[in-house]
């Protein structure tokens, strides 16, 4: 689901939203029993991300954080709210 962030012009999108090679920030995490481990794992809000692969099916997803690759489910991507890269 695209949001705008408040009091800004910038889109707000899921992780799991993200196309392969685009670029993004995380700006937050939404509440979920396992934001504390994504959090742990690098997840963390200003951190620079990319989407690198998804499987044939689209599920799961690996994701390059910081510049290691975290491999998560669809679901637990919907957790990670990011910015795009424009441009």
């Amino acid at each position: 689901m695209i949001k705008f962030a408040e009091n800004s012009k910038s889109i707000i999108l899921n992780a799991s939203e993200l196309h392969i090679g685009q670029n993004a920030r995380i700006t937050r995490l939404n509440d979920s029993p396992i934001t504390h481990k994504l959090f742990e794992m690098g997840c963390v809000p200003g951190t620079k991300i990319s989407l690198e692969f998804k499987s044939p099916a689209g599920d799961p997803i690996a994701l390059d954080i910081d510049g290691y690759i975290l491999g998560l489910r669809l679901s637990e991507a919907e957790i990670i709210q990011v910015e795009p890269e424009i441009g």
